[in-house]
């Protein structure tokens, strides 16, 4: 049984599991840096422990004084987010060894599948379909060079090259021609021994006009595994995600059944217990090909638990604790979108910004979720990932969702540090997206030389700061902006209203 979780993890996902702890009535316990000391999922535990040390290595990754943490406050289980050490075989294990639960797969199943060649040659043997491609087993820079070199007149050309350890698009460049090769796969190498201490990389044919679908699955140990249906996140910048939907609005039942069935196989092959998401690309042609299976938690999950009502935080707690999960016969409802709202400059090659929050203010009303671990007059440092929050919305179907994300984005202010709040709206009036017909080059391909905003900011800016310094001064006042046009010649000047709100 389990009574009481340590989060390993910070920010939204910490709020999201420390919640879904105190909805189990299970009792929690943060773990917090320093300059944590004020977030709200410090606020948010039964107990809240402060890490020693300043930096992330000396603090949430570092796994001896977490395990420390975990047995001295007597937690039974530690759920670990994403990211940090969510996907380290060794800390897993070593969660296990003290005697504490890991919420997760086993330390086995997340080192088949955190080595994305070892992933790749037992989906083969699973029957699980994979991109045509080729596994470079050398390690040393010279031989590794000649067999990438003997393996891209195999594969073809354009080609992938992919870190075997890698994530977030780290260690991956795409080749178009023979004399990008070998830059490519030193410049490949290079970042991967930075970002993960192997140099190891592997080839794949680039699948053009493909879609990003995933597969939610859950198993527990009854043996018992089950798929949630997909999600499709084919809007990407940089690998990194940034529109998420269920379902795939071009998805078939034959091709979901398949997939679904692909999905369970790859994780019955590695003998999965708890939640985890397996990646596939689907081409045009209604082909699809494993990518890759995240072992843990993923961070668009929210629109999965939308369209079918699992909780699947909750599940992972039931699971870890021995418990069959209670998911019954699945039906998928509705359509939910999810977007990740970033402190970035998405005009200036989405650089990270910060500065206060001083204010932030969500929008509100039927369908709408919010995901964040900030709130106004928080401060957003360097010190961490710049996602500030999730927005996710539902609705009966995916153009009624698509128009409430667009009011739920126009409702939406932050002010103190730049956003992508803009972008996000914009995404939302791309016709591609309207109708659905994404694929992972989306992005690239509307703004090959990066997105800038159809309004200059600088028409708004002093507006925008006048407000914020309104609300941090306590009036109750609101900021009306309003475009005037002329022409075909888009929008010349806005009206800039500051209202005062009466009660």
């Amino acid at each position: 049984m389990v009574s009481k979780v340590l989060v390993a993890n910070r920010g939204e996902i910490a709020c999201r599991i420390l919640r879904a702890c105190s909805e189990a009535g299970l009792e929690s316990v943060a773990i917090y840096a320093s300059n944590d000391a004020d977030s709200m999922f410090v606020e948010l535990a039964t107990e809240a422990i402060m890490l020693e040390g300043d930096s992330i290595s000396e603090t949430y990754l570092n796994q001896q004084q977490i395990l420390e943490i975990a047995s001295s406050s007597g937690c039974d289980a530690i759920h670990p987010g994403f990211g940090f050490l969510s996907e380290r075989a060794d800390f897993a294990r070593a969660v296990g060894d003290s005697g504490i639960q890991w919420v997760g797969p086993s330390p086995e199943a997340i080192e088949k599948m955190g080595d994305k060649m070892t992933a790749r040659i037992t989906m083969r043997h699973a029957g699980v379909p994979v991109i045509p491609g080729e596994e470079i087993e050398q390690e040393d820079e010279g031989e590794a060079l000649r067999a990438i070199e003997q393996a891209s007149s195999r594969v073809g050309y354009p080609l992938l090259l992919k870190a075997s350890s890698g994530g977030g698009g780290k260690g991956m460049r795409a080749v178009q021609r023979p004399d990008e090769l070998l830059d490519a796969a030193k410049s490949a190498r290079r970042e991967a021994v930075a970002a993960f201490g192997d140099g190891r990389v592997y080839l794949e044919r680039l699948l053009t006009g493909s879609k990003h679908v995933e597969i939610q699955i859950l198993a527990d140990r009854t043996g018992r595994t089950i798929h949630l249906g997909e999600r499709e996140c084919s809007v990407q910048r940089r690998h990194q995600k940034v529109f998420e939907e269920a379902p795939c609005a071009t998805m078939t039942e034959e091709i979901r059944s398949a997939m679904g069935q692909a999905a369970v196989a790859a994780a019955q092959a590695v003998n999965y217990e708890g939640a985890g998401t397996v990646e596939f690309l689907l081409a045009p042609s209604g082909e699809f090909f494993f990518l890759e299976m995240n072992t843990r938690i993923q961070v668009e999950h929210p629109v999965t638990e939308l369209v079918t009502g699992v909780d699947i935080v909750r599940e992972q707690l039931r699971i870890a604790a021995g418990q069959p999960m209670s998911c019954g016969e699945l039906h998928l409802r509705g359509h939910a979108i999810e977007v990740r709202l970033y402190a970035e400059d998405a005009s200036n090659n989405f650089l990270p910004a910060i500065g206060p929050l001083a204010v932030f203010r969500p929008p509100e009303g039927p369908g709408i979720r919010l995901d964040t671990g900030v709130r106004q007059g928080d401060e957003v440092t360097p010190n961490y990932d710049p996602m500030l929050a999730k927005l996710i919305v539902w609705a009966p179907s995916r153009e009624e969702a698509l128009q409430r994300m667009r009011r739920s984005l126009d409702d939406f202010v932050v002010l103190g540090t730049t956003t992508n709040l803009r972008f996000l709206r914009e995404l939302c009036d791309v016709p591609d997206v309207i109708t659905g017909d994404t694929d992972t080059t989306m992005i690239d391909r509307l703004w090959p030389n990066g997105w800038s905003p159809a309004v200059p900011p600088n028409f708004t800016d002093g507006a925008l700061l006048v407000a914020a310094a309104a609300e941090s001064a306590g009036l109750n006042m609101s900021l009306s902006v309003s475009n005037q046009m002329v022409g075909d010649s888009g929008p010349v000047s806005p009206f800039l209203t500051l209202n005062r709100r009466y009660p």
